[in-house]
């Protein structure tokens, strides 16, 4: 009997979690107040600042982190008729 009863909390704890993630308006930091003004932005002078150094980084669009791994492609094959 206590090993169904431990069954039962354990699965209700359980579904309750995935219920709480799934439905939009309950949220734990719902109670949370916002961020005052000077936080928020100082997030935004952050942002800007990263956005401006990954603009000033060099061929950063470019690069190709696994192009030394990754094998050259396979010449064109000539067309045999």
């Amino acid at each position: 009997m206590l090993r169904k009863a431990a069954a039962a909390t354990s699965l209700l704890l359980l579904t309750t979690g995935v219920v709480f993630a799934q439905v939009p308006g309950l949220s734990p930091r719902m109670d949370r107040p916002s961020p005052p003004k000077e936080q928020r932005e100082n997030d935004k002078a952050i942002d800007r600042e990263y956005q401006s150094q990954l603009k000033r980084t060099p061929d950063a669009a470019k690069k190709d982190p696994w192009g030394d791994i990754r094998p050259a492609p396979p010449a064109a094959a000539k067309n045999k008729q």
